[in-house]
């Protein structure tokens, strides 16, 4: 319930304006570059869990991780994978949402960073914790493949292949 709240009362109070994306082309130059800040918590990830694995005390380099180190590995896994979901996700809903709706693409983007720095954080507090930050992130994912999937079986039938 917080995920759309969120997105909408960004989408109608944070002032600023897409800019006009007629081809199908730009919009997804314009995703690309909202999805570059998307990575922002990914390779954050791997800074940290590089330092971990430096500063950890195992002295034998392939043997079990401490779980410092689990952690930070575990998350950027996730969030490389999740993220691809997401970018092709995107990319798709781009090309299918009218210009005056394209502000929802760096809100999405947005939405997508900051729920992986929570996810990041709640997973290190404990397992248990998790669920909060991987629903914000999951969620909207799935609300985009059905979009897309409507957008290409009910909307748009006659161009599913073009």
């Amino acid at each position: 319930l917080l995920c759309p709240c969120l997105v909408y009362g960004a989408y109608i109070f944070l002032p600023f304006d897409v800019p006009l994306l007629p081809t199908i082309s730009a919009r997804l130059v314009y995703t690309l570059r909202c999805a570059a800040f998307a990575t922002f918590p990914i390779v954050l990830g791997m800074i940290v869990s590089g330092i971990s694995r430096l500063c950890s005390s195992a002295l034998e380099p392939f043997g079990e991780l401490q779980r410092e180190v689990e952690i930070h590995r575990t998350y950027v896994s996730q969030s490389v994978h999740l993220f691809i979901l997401y970018f092709f996700n995107m990319a798709v809903l781009a090309t299918y949402l009218p210009q005056e709706l394209l502000k929802l693409i760096p809100l999405l983007t947005g939405l997508f960073a900051i729920s992986r720095l929570i996810f990041w954080l709640s997973y290190a507090i404990g397992r248990s914790f998790r669920a909060f930050g991987f629903s914000m992130t999951f969620l909207p994912l799935l609300a985009m493949l059905l979009w897309n999937l409507y957008g290409m079986f009910v909307l748009e039938p006659e161009n599913l292949l073009a």
